[in-house]
């Protein structure tokens, strides 16, 4: 769920810290020292997000590898512009877990659209939040739209700016971020 728009932003005299952020109450990044305040989605982007990461959970037990994380995780990272991210469904390659944000970009990062995450402004700061994390050290975003023949997106750090794309009845990949993992598109329907 990328939505979020002028009306999210929590106003501040000064710059906002990453101890404000563990204060909201709500889904939120930090980005350009100022609170994003995320909108809650409806039930079917929920649901594919919990099917990514209900995945994601069963490709951990069988490897051994990294750790995978449900919606509204908050990993701390360190760009010019940007603090933080809370992607929908994430894998990461640090196995360790505590209470704080998970420290560093995930490798995986899969982001649902919401509702409200369509049109040009809001291509625009999809492609923003993409170019951060690859900043950050992600391998691999998917951008999934429920809504599009071309459901999931597949971008990657290497070649952002032309994603693979996979329809429904197809296998999913998140290749070099999550190695020998498939997902089938359509169970983000069900």
């Amino acid at each position: 769920m990328l939505g979020w728009t002028t009306k999210n932003i929590v106003a501040t005299t000064q710059r906002a810290t990453i101890d404000d952020l563990y204060r909201v109450t709500s889904k939120a990044e930090l980005v350009n020292g100022q609170l994003k305040i995320m909108e809650p989605t409806g039930g079917e982007p929920g649901r594919a997000s919990f099917a990514i990461a209900a995945s994601l959970r069963d490709y951990e037990r069988h490897t051994g590898a990294g750790r995978s994380y449900g919606d509204n995780v908050g990993f701390r990272v360190y760009l010019p512009n940007r603090e933080s991210f809370s992607p929908d469904a994430s894998f990461h390659a640090e196995r360790s877990v505590s209470m704080k944000f998970v420290e560093g970009a995930p490798l995986f990062a899969a982001e649902v659209r919401s509702e409200g995450d369509y049109g040009p402004a809001s291509e625009r700061e999809m492609a923003r939040k993409r170019a951060d994390y690859f900043a950050a050290g992600t391998l691999v975003v998917w951008d999934v739209d429920l809504l599009s023949e071309d459901v999931v997106r597949v971008y990657l750090a290497t070649d952002p700016d032309r994603p693979t794309i996979f329809h429904r009845g197809e296998l999913a990949e998140a290749e070099p971020a999550v190695p020998g993992w498939r997902f089938p598109v359509d169970e983000l329907f069900e």
